[in-house]
């Protein structure tokens, strides 16, 4: 056998250069480049094996949390099948990596992980940043990875690698175990040469396989479908990830049945499709809604059914209901003592599809559908119009923007208020116009995702909607886009706090406590003084952003011309009205738990509604045979 000396960190990127994935005629290179922060822990290593090898892209970022979260949107575009790899040295930039890593697997996006880690000799421990554990000196903060990871490992000697790094890409290439994958690497074993195998350097194509489920449970999906009257599909993340769009949309048609749509999922149907009811759950419209509390059939479609889409298991409210859930994932596909249809979305429902070709829902049924879809643009365009132009609320500034983009573009979102109010008025024409991190919801991934999107399809126009809280945790990678050349345009919505969850205190009693960016006042002791004042446009205008501050809608739509003429990122910066928030629709109740006893009355008042909504809350297990 043939073999090729070098070091752990050198033959590292040997590999990733040569891995390639294929889906049906498409092959590709997987990783499409390393995004890093150097330090001690890789400098020497992962950063020499990178300067060797100009031809594997090297990205700097300005945090290690929104490297990964970079590279998570660059692959939720990519449809899963390209990422790329991050790397930190020991410690702090470890540790940085542990939130956005935590986002990506429970988003179930693909992304490699290389933290330094302590010397595996010891020689000189305690090094500079480690962690020491008194009954243990085979801990570090990297450990931390272990319950975030599909697959954790450490390379202690050089020859590990090999299996490392096979076992990898087994776990990122499957579109049923992906997720973030953590190798943390030695500063001693990254410098450390070895005779490694010639083979591990030649180019490997992985297969992204079509999986079917079993032909029976198929055939009881098909046989309980066409004894439904009132059925539903709910439309998550992985029929995007499969390809699955126009036959779910055929399906829909053909058979008479509603889509809803989920975060992730939103897009799979134009807006304006007369089967398309919209968004589902804590977060759904009038008609979706309405829909899901009478269906007697419930056909998902890749979700994982969180408590948003399920309004915390009180959507559902028909006594029969049966589940048919079609995941790659086994542990999605069998959520609500469902039918399980573990597989690809777009072959099964090609199945599915062919086997109803004699079902079709009532005329009454497909009526109504229709006419909550009308009733619903409806009440869009009444959300959208605006009531003072000079003193605009969200749902204004969203429809401006909605009027605004064109049909390719690509809206950007994670925390706050802006998903639920997203995923209820956003009229997405693409699949992949919607980009949403709602399962980790996490603040700050704002504009590292602009950047990942851009980075995946440098042709769309990307704009990143964020709250002035996220912006605070995260405004340093503006100066990332810039230095990359992958222009984004930030709309800023500035409402002097945390709007979300002061909203949501409001809800349960709370009266908004510890929520809104207020000097503390000297007589109560208490954050309620004035307004801290903070210059937005500044902090981004120094960041080398082009910044606009409109006053009025219309001001807004100038600076959105203006923005898409532009060549570099650019933010718009702009007030809200916190009130005149939307209404919840039908079961849209998300569980937040109230105290069962509190000095304020309002908390009192709250815990009765809680109570009154518990009530309608279900474990959904009825038996599929």
């Amino acid at each position: 056998m043939k073999k090729t000396r070098l070091t752990v960190a050198q033959a590292t990127i040997a590999f990733l250069k040569n891995q390639f994935v294929r889906q049906d005629e498409l092959e590709i290179p997987f990783f499409a480049g390393c995004f890093g922060i150097f330090g001690h822990g890789n400098v020497a290593g992962l950063g020499e094996a990178l300067k060797q090898n100009p031809d594997f892209t090297y990205y700097q970022a300005r945090n290690e949390q929104a490297m990964v979260h970079t590279a998570a949107a660059y692959t939720k575009m990519k449809n899963r099948l390209q990422t790329f790899v991050c790397t930190t040295s020991i410690g702090p930039g470890s540790t940085n990596m542990v939130t956005a890593a935590a986002g990506a697997t429970i988003n179930r996006l693909p992304v490699l992980l290389f933290p330094g880690d302590f010397f595996s000799t010891r020689s000189a421990s305690p090094l500079l940043q480690q962690l020491e554990h008194p009954q243990s000196q085979d801990i570090s903060v990297n450990d931390c990875f272990k319950p975030i990871s599909k697959y954790w490992d450490r390379i202690n000697r050089p020859e590990q690698l090999i299996s490392a790094l096979m076992e990898a890409m087994r776990v990122l290439t499957s579109p049923a175990e992906t997720g973030a994958v953590t190798i943390a690497l030695p500063h001693d074993v990254q410098t450390e040469a070895y005779d490694f195998p010639t083979d591990l350097f030649t180019k490997r194509v992985w297969q992204v396989a079509r999986p079917l489920p079993d032909k029976d449970l198929i055939s009881k999906a098909i046989d309980t479908i066409k004894k439904a009257k009132k059925p539903m599909i709910i439309a998550g993340g992985g029929a995007i990830y499969s390809g699955a769009e126009s036959i779910l949309q055929n399906l829909a048609e053909k058979c008479g049945i509603p889509v809803t749509e989920t975060f992730a999922g939103k897009g799979t149907l134009h807006y304006d499709h007369p089967m398309n009811l919209g968004s589902i759950g804590g977060t759904g419209t009038k008609g979706a809604n309405e829909i899901a509390a009478e269906a007697d059939v419930v056909i998902s479609v890749g979700t994982r059914y969180g408590d948003f889409i399920s309004a915390s298991k009180s959507a559902w409210q028909n006594k029969e209901v049966t589940f048919i859930n079609l995941n790659i994932t086994e542990l999605d596909a069998f959520k609500h003592a469902a039918i399980p249809l573990q597989g690809d979305a777009k072959e099964t429902l090609q199945i599915i599809c062919t086997k109803l070709s004699d079902y079709k829902t009532d005329k009454k049924y497909i009526d109504k559908i229709h006419q909550l879809h009308k009733e619903w643009n409806q009440i869009v365009s009444q959300a959208y119009e605006p009531i003072d132009a000079d003193n605009p609320v969200q749902a204004e500034l969203i429809g401006a923007l909605n009027d605004f983009v064109g049909q390719n573009d690509v809206i950007v979102h994670a925390a706050g208020s802006l998903p639920g109010d997203l995923h209820k008025l956003w009229q997405t024409t693409n699949n992949k116009g919607f980009h949403s991190e709602y399962g980790n919801s996490c603040m700050g991934y704002e504009i590292p995702g602009g950047i990942g999107v851009k980075m995946a399809d440098p042709d769309r126009e990307v704009y990143v909607l964020c709250g002035d809280a996220s912006y605070l945790m995260m405004p340093s990678e503006i100066l990332t886009s810039i230095q990359e050349q992958y222009k984004i345009t930030l709309i800023l919505i500035n409402n002097n706090g945390y709007a979300s969850i002061g909203g949501l205190s409001e809800s349960v009693g709370g009266e908004g406590f510890g929520t809104k960016f207020n000097y503390r006042n000297s007589k109560t002791g208490q954050l309620d003084g004035d307004k801290l004042s903070v210059d937005f446009a500044k902090n981004a205008e120094s960041l080398g952003a082009i910044v606009y501050q409109p006053k009025s809608l219309d001001a807004f739509t100038s600076a959105l011309q203006k923005a898409k003429e532009n060549t570099t990122t650019t933010v718009i910066c702009v007030n809200t009205q916190s009130d005149r928030k939307l209404a919840g629709y039908a079961y849209s109740w998300w569980e937040v738990p109230v105290p069962e006893i509190s000095a304020f009355s309002e908390v009192r008042k709250a815990r009765d509604t809680y109570e009154e909504n518990k009530k309608r809350q279900r474990q959904y297990l009825k038996p599929n045979n």
